[in-house]
């Protein structure tokens, strides 16, 4: 290789001290290292070298133009010990064999019809709120999210199964931060109490998804949803090839998790940024009301909601569900005149490249009207990719911004919203960008006001 020199920053000095300030502020550690060494930097903590990426023109060499010398990232191993080989985890002609499988159910026309499924569960789901009560926001719309996926992934209501489902998982996704240290892939075999409680939690949802799919199997019909498309899925390149019951339940347990977790996640902190922002709540409030009147929102109505959109594209671009995307070097490789040996961990990160100056103006303000202006088209195409990139981009892109704009269009519809601690929650950096300790908010009924539409 041309040039073996390794690009500046922390490399292996004081491997224990860095690994502790990366394990105590993972997106501030990552920050500073950025900030600090440039677009492309280096540590290694012990045998594990890290590359981080912090530029769209090395993003894009990644994830497109190198994309088959990359595998997912060692990061994974929790994700993988958990959801086997779906297509979050799954690599190389298995994970394109799988993803054909599926891109059938995540057509814009299917897309449409789950439209309904989430415009109907949002209008319940805000019916049942009372004027003037304190909730946690980031609960309401986890319970919220789990009833739309347990609809079109299950066919089924939310009900015991579906709670259990869900708790299982939370429970797994506690445990996530540990699975990212050195030695992760021993820990689920200690004899140590998170290990047992990853187990148990792993056997009942192995349990439920496998006793709905013998369900499914047994009525036989299609029954419209994600799990009956699954058993009668088919790849266009090999028509015999049908997915076995591993394969099936490795399949809804991911998009149970792509679905349900992280649009949760987004609509949490849109609805946080709306009640701080009293202006970009009133202007959100005045297009839902002229566009919509007192209909409930639907699928149909989308594209008249264009701010609605912009609301909902700023919040992800502040916060990434996705907040960081690794990939595990094949083989060695050179990108940017640098040496990227086989084995080494690339990290590039939405929520930094979302948040630099170079790309954004005031980056650190929630102004979604920033979408509109003719400047915002000359982004450069990695400077916001929430759902990732390249062959490997969110197969649930579609549907995760029609759930996320007719659930707010609804809440915002209803409600006015007022933030109930003086500054937003903390970051929680764990599979997703959770907020810490949730997002406690105060709920008001809406006084329905008459506005014209702008000509």
């Amino acid at each position: 290789m041309a040039n073996d020199q390794r690009p500046a920053g922390p490399g292996n000095r004081r491997p224990v001290r860095e690994f502790r300030a990366m394990r105590n502020n993972m997106l501030g550690y990552f920050q500073n290292m950025a900030a600090t060494y440039g677009d492309l930097s280096y540590v290694r903590f012990g045998m594990q070298k890290i590359f981080l990426f912090n530029h769209p023109d090395l993003i894009r060499d990644v994830l497109i133009q190198h994309n088959k010398h990359f595998a997912k990232s060692r990061g994974l191993i929790f994700a993988k010990k958990l959801l086997g080989d779906g297509l979050l985890t799954s690599e190389g002609e298995f994970h394109l064999q799988q993803r054909r499988m599926l891109q059938p159910l995540f057509h814009r026309e299917r897309i449409a019809t789950y439209g309904e499924v989430m415009a109907q569960y949002a209008n319940q789901h805000q019916i049942a709120w009372r004027d003037g009560i304190e909730v946690d926001i980031a609960a309401e719309m986890m319970q919220l999210t789990l009833k739309i996926a347990g609809k079109t992934l299950f066919d089924t209501e939310l009900h015991t199964r579906t709670e259990q489902l869900a708790t299982a998982l939370a429970t797994a996704m506690e445990l996530f931060p540990l699975f990212i240290l050195p030695f992760a892939s021993i820990l689920d075999k200690l004899p140590i109490p998170m290990a047992r409680r990853f187990q148990q939690a792993k056997r009942q949802m192995d349990d439920i998804i496998y006793e709905m799919i013998a369900e499914h199997r047994a009525g036989g019909s299609n029954r419209g949803d994600v799990l009956s498309m699954l058993l009668n899925a088919r790849d266009a390149e090999s028509p015999n090839q049908r997915m076995s019951d591993q394969q099936i339940r490795d399949e809804a347990l991911t998009l149970l998790l792509a679905g349900h977790e992280t649009t949760a996640i987004a609509l949490s902190w849109t609805l946080d940024l709306l009640a701080r922002h009293e202006i970009v709540l009133q202007k959100l409030q005045a297009e839902i009301d002229a566009e919509l009147g007192d209909s409930p929102p639907a699928a149909a109505d989308i594209a008249r909601l264009p701010f609605t959109k912009m609301v909902f594209t700023e919040a992800m671009r502040l916060y990434p569900p996705a907040y960081i995307i690794g990939r595990q070097a094949l083989t060695e490789i050179e990108i940017a005149h640098t040496c990227i040996p086989k084995g080494a961990t690339i990290l590039m990160s939405p929520y930094l490249i979302h948040h630099d100056a170079r790309f954004y103006d005031q980056p650190e303000q929630f102004n979604p009207d920033r979408w509109r202006h003719k400047a915002i088209e000359s982004l450069p195409k990695y400077a916001y990719f929430p759902f990732g990139g390249g062959a490997r981009i969110c197969i649930g892109e579609h549907f995760a911004w029609m759930e996320g704009i007719l659930v707010l269009a609804t809440m915002v519809q209803n409600w006015q919203f007022q933030a109930i601690n003086p500054q937003p929650s903390s970051l929680d950096p764990s599979i997703t960008l959770r907020p810490k300790g949730g997002v406690p908010m105060r709920i008001l009924r809406r006084q329905k006001r008459s506005y014209a539409k702008s000509a």
